[in-house]
């Protein structure tokens, strides 16, 4: 194991250490007789833009669903703002703070943008059932708040065009946008992003990375990014953690990660160049 994977596996590496809004502390994951993540560690700072990476079968997306409750991670833990995710339902975690988008976009395609975007709001809405079905002042408060941060949203995604067209008759590159909008209207303090450039061509992911980095600022939230697209994670990362058959083989800047022998090796094999990572 290279220098770099060594100090990436310590537990007191990593430049987040100390002021992690997420720790993620030996985790491991079986399918009956298969270690799909083994004995993984690392943390996502504030504010910070972290790049997931490896080849397919790594862990990447296992990995993922553990952070989001789709998955019970067996061993270790994960700790999000000072809680243990363990043990809580899967609808929790939007209310703890993490929001997701999916690399196959889950939207209703027959209602508008918009549309879209505020239900995703109905994770925050203080109302319940009986309010909103007989439309009481605090659900038609809520159903204002919802409109008026779905207009922001929109604005910021320059989705105001689209903002009353049907989802389904958007191109592609602006359906991954609103699903990020109805992401963000939940107001995460960590986004997941599952290979968000996934179906974009060049000019596309080149604009997505200028919103990768536009959120965060705006929003002063953590971004973890899983990405097949090496330009987009090199370009908008703070930090770049690799896993290897559910091995965490490398963690450090973009530069430090793209030169680390073990990435090179997992996914060009030996003797190749670091430049084409």
């Amino acid at each position: 194991m290279s220098a770099a994977a060594q100090a990436a596996n310590s537990a007191e590496g990593g430049a987040a250490r100390g002021g992690a809004l997420m720790r993620v502390s030996g985790v491991e994951m079986r399918f009956g007789g298969i270690v799909a993540l083994d004995g993984v560690s690392f943390d996502v700072g504030h504010r910070e833009i972290c790049g997931l990476i490896g080849p397919n079968g790594s862990g990447k997306t296992t990995m993922f669903n553990c952070i989001s409750g789709f998955y019970r991670y067996t061993v270790g833990d994960i700790v999000f703002d000072g809680t243990s995710i363990k043990d809580l339902a899967r609808h929790r975690m939007v209310e703890l703070g993490i929001g997701r988008t999916f690399q196959n976009v889950a939207l209703f395609r027959s209602m508008t943008v918009r549309q879209n975007m505020m239900v995703g709001h109905h994770y925050r809405g203080t109302s319940g059932f009986l309010s909103n079905a007989l439309r009481l002042p605090r659900a038609r408060a809520d159903g204002r708040e919802a409109a008026r941060q779905a207009d922001e949203l929109i604005e910021l995604l320059e989705l105001g065009a689209q903002a009353n067209l049907p989802v389904g008759g958007l191109p592609f590159g602006w359906q991954k946008r609103v699903e990020l909008g109805r992401a963000m209207i939940a107001a995460p303090k960590l986004l997941l992003l599952d290979e968000p450039a996934a179906g974009l061509n060049h000019g596309e992911v080149d604009e997505l990375g200028a919103l990768i980095k536009r959120l965060r600022s705006h929003f002063s939230l953590s971004i973890l990014l899983v990405e097949h697209h090496m330009s987009l994670v090199m370009q908008v990362s703070d930090r770049v953690v690799a896993l290897e058959f559910g091995r965490k083989i490398a963690d450090g800047t973009p530069e430090e990660v793209q030169r680390d022998p073990e990435v090179i090796r997992a996914y060009l094999g030996e003797g190749e160049e670091a430049a084409h990572v």
